[in-house]
């Protein structure tokens, strides 16, 4: 379950129409996009990402995408959720050199 910030309960709006998509990353961290055309015709975004439990990463909220349909602007929210985690992601940590059994010692290779 997500915890959803300020953000998202800012835009929601339960009386227009959205669409809504999630992506799950190998790391288990959760993007949710959804887009939406409002009264006054602007097309809006909403990006989220969440920790693998669910705790808020980053809510970016868009009163208008000019110049984008519902489905470019849901293109460009998942290339943003995307370049957010490659940016914040913690480089792997660099492996140190494994010894190699003495001979004669019982250690499994």
């Amino acid at each position: 379950m997500r915890t959803r910030g300020s953000t998202y309960w800012g835009w929601a709006n339960p009386e227009i129409h959205f669409r809504n998509k999630d992506e799950r990353l190998p790391d288990g961290t959760l993007l949710n996009v959804q887009v939406r055309t409002s009264k006054t015709g602007d097309v809006q975004l909403f990006l989220g990402v969440y920790g693998q439990f669910g705790t808020m990463l980053l809510e970016e909220a868009f009163d208008s995408r000019p110049g984008e349909t519902m489905t470019q602007a849901m293109a460009w929210g998942f290339q943003r959720a995307n370049e957010f985690v490659a940016m914040t992601s913690q480089s792997m940590p660099i492996s140190q050199t494994e010894r190699s059994p003495r001979r004669g010692s019982r250690r499994a290779i």
